[in-house]
């Protein structure tokens, strides 16, 4: 199938406001080279720049992606593909912008369910991209819900199995959710791997990563195929449970859960205080006692983690947001730690044979399990962020996002009336 394809560049605005000059690289997948020619050295790679273009060309047709990066500031890859498909490989705290090589052709439409607004506005989206040519997926209940109001919807595509959502990623260029923050996290829960650009539009409450409005909706998706868009690559955590410490790493290949807000350790519906023993990189940091402790993304910083007495942190700066639950401890207070760090905790052993010693774990608010005495969770920084799309730019959209959801440093202005100095 015609997989739409896309270039992204990173800019740095200068003190004047001004963007400044950029560094352009070209992105070799056969070989995995960075080429920054000047003026002289591009006389001299003239031939290799026809072999790469060459090879671009023959990868594209295999259904592989070859793509520029453009930066403000020097410094490492930031973002490479893998079959079409966005795949950290370093960071960046600067504005990226995504150019569509080719236009997206399939679309993948996820909706908040049992809503009463949402079902027209996926419908009137589903006739949208249709007149336009696009390939169209959506959920099998969604799918069922559209050929009720016509048969001649059939052209609607979904999978038939969940054994074929691993293979979401092949298909789908877009992601297009309706909803809440809750549908951003099923949509992501989804690609257990690379994942397609996201634009989200806010048929939620809150809405800290849904910025469009379902107002000019034809409007907002035609400006969004055409391109260029502002994106913010939201980073996930990769989780896994370690159930023999034993066989460690015979356990590393265990199955890696994928979270994009948080994932939760507490007590679940134990009356005790937790006990848990936390590790940054295999060495020990510090126990917690009390009611549990959050391990947040960035992007999660303002869900879970906020209410628990964490700091908003901006979605791309890199980082994983370590908060206690309810510590009982007046000096416990919640870490920013580098994304590069791999962090563990444990449920240890009880010192006796009476003492309570185990905790739950959910990711992202689902999938809760037991751990017991001895089991261990490793979580790290996954290799595939999530591409949401950006109604203005990131940081703009970020600010707006606590400012009305959260009323942020809200409050009535002081009165001027008063005594006279």
């Amino acid at each position: 199938m015609e997989m739409g394809t896309f270039s992204l560049t990173s800019t740095l605005d200068d003190a004047s406001g001004s963007p400044s000059q950029t560094d352009k690289n070209f992105i070799d997948l056969a070989s995995g080279t960075v080429a920054k020619p000047s003026t002289q050295a591009a006389e001299e790679e003239a031939p290799a720049q026809a072999e790469a273009a060459e090879q671009k060309l023959k990868f594209e047709q295999q259904g592989f992606v070859s793509f520029e990066l453009t930066w403000g500031s020097k410094g490492k890859d930031i973002v490479s593909f893998e079959k079409g498909n966005i795949k950290t490989a370093g960071h960046t705290s600067e504005q990226i912008t995504l150019t569509w090589k080719s236009e997206p052709q399939t679309v993948l439409i996820i909706t908040k369910p049992n809503s009463d607004t949402v079902p027209d506005l996926c419908e009137d989206i589903v006739s949208w991209l249709y007149m336009r040519k696009k390939k169209i997926y959506v959920q099998p209940s969604v799918r069922g819900e559209l050929l009720g109001i016509s048969s001649s919807f059939k052209f609607v595509k979904t999978w038939q199995d969940e054994r074929e959502i691993p293979d979401l990623h092949k298909k789908v260029d877009l992601v297009i959710t309706l909803g809440g923050d809750g549908t951003v996290l099923w949509a992501a829960s989804l690609f257990q791997g690379p994942v397609p650009p996201v634009v989200s539009f806010n048929l939620g409450s809150l809405g800290f990563m849904t910025p469009f409005s379902r107002d000019g909706y034809k409007k907002q998706l035609e400006s969004i195929l055409k391109g260029p868009i502002r994106i913010t690559l939201r980073r996930r955590l990769q989780c896994q449970i370690v159930r023999d410490l034993a066989a460690e790493n015979e356990n590393a290949t265990a199955k890696k859960i994928f979270v994009l807000n948080e994932v939760t350790i507490d007590r679940g519906q134990s009356p005790y205080l937790t006990n848990l023993k936390c590790y940054c990189d295999d060495k020990y940091v510090t126990s917690v006692q009390g009611d549990g402790l959050i391990l947040s993304t960035t992007s999660g910083s303002t869900a879970y983690s906020l209410a628990a007495g964490g700091s908003m942190v901006h979605p791309q700066v890199p980082g994983i947001v370590l908060t206690p639950i309810c510590p009982h401890s007046l000096s416990f207070r919640p870490l920013i730690l580098p994304d590069h760090v791999v962090i563990g905790v444990k449920v240890p052993n009880p010192r006796t044979p009476s003492r309570h010693s185990s905790a739950s774990v959910s990711f992202d608010g689902k999938g809760r399990q037991e751990l017991t005495a001895g089991n261990k969770l490793k979580c790290s920084m996954a290799p595939w962020p999530v591409p949401t799309i950006c109604l203005n730019d990131s940081t703009r959209d970020f600010l707006c996002s606590i400012l009305e959801g959260l009323h942020w440093n809200q409050r009535k202005t002081q009165s001027s009336d008063g005594p006279t100095q």
